[in-house]
Order: C-alpha cells, then sequence, then structure tokens
C-alpha cells in the first residue's frame, strides 16, 4: 500500500514538472516570436537589423523545437493527453514554413504568418 502511494506521488510530481517545463518552453517560445516582430521592426530602420533578424530566427527555431520536446516530455510519462504535442509539432511546421518563407523573401505572406504564430502561441500560453 505504502508502495502505490509513493509511486503515485512519484508520478504526479513528474507530471507537475512536466507541465512546467511546457509552461516555460511555450512562454520562451511566445517571447522570441515577439522578439522577432521587434527585430523585424529594425530590419526597416537600422543597418544591424537583418544581423538580428537573422539571428533571432535561429532562436526562435530552437525554441519551437524546445516547444516539442517538452510537450512529449509532459505526455509521455503521464500518459495524459497527447494534444499538446500535436500543437507543438503544428508550431514547429509553421515554424519551418516561416524560414523558408523569410529567406525567400516573401513578406506577403511571411508577416501575416508571424503575427498568427505570435497570436496562436499567446494562446496556447494562456492555456496552460
Amino acid at each position: 500500500m505504502a508502495t502505490q502511494v509513493t509511486a503515485k506521488a512519484t508520478a504526479t510530481a513528474k507530471a507537475r514538472r512536466g507541465a512546467s517545463f511546457l509552461r516555460i518552453a511555450i512562454a520562451l517560445q511566445t517571447l522570441t516570436i515577439f522578439l522577432q516582430a521587434v527585430s523585424a521592426g529594425l530590419l526597416l530602420t537600422a543597418s544591424y537589423g537583418e544581423t538580428l533578424h537573422s539571428a533571432g530566427a535561429r532562436v526562435m527555431y530552437g525554441a519551437s523545437m524546445l516547444y516539442v520536446l517538452a510537450a512529449v516530455l509532459a505526455w509521455k510519462p503521464g500518459g495524459g493527453s497527447s494534444r499538446p504535442v500535436w500543437q507543438a509539432s503544428g508550431f514547429l511546421a509553421l515554424a519551418s514554413v516561416q524560414v523558408v518563407l523569410g529567406i525567400a523573401h516573401v513578406p506577403s505572406v511571411h508577416l501575416p504568418l508571424g503575427v498568427l504564430m505570435f497570436g496562436l502561441s499567446l494562446l496556447a500560453l494562456a492555456r496552460r
């Protein structure tokens, strides 16, 4: 009986840590997407804007990958819903499209997609 209680408490603690890591990953992703919007403005006004926006794109993409990792780690031990994994994978796919559009210099799609990504990331953060 005591072993079952201890195992349950350990599983609950792991699930909480996974959820905290997931929330931190979503917050980091949201922040990096917001900073990309700021650096896009600098891209138009400052000589270092392109360098900053390019570096920020790499950081944002890394944050999207971290979100996928956090979602998998939060889902697997607790055996909960796989919805966060699908959402995180969707964000990674959007980030991939965003990078391709940025490299191809297609601002007519790149900018609205960035705004959409920020809104969806903010929504995901509010739901956590």
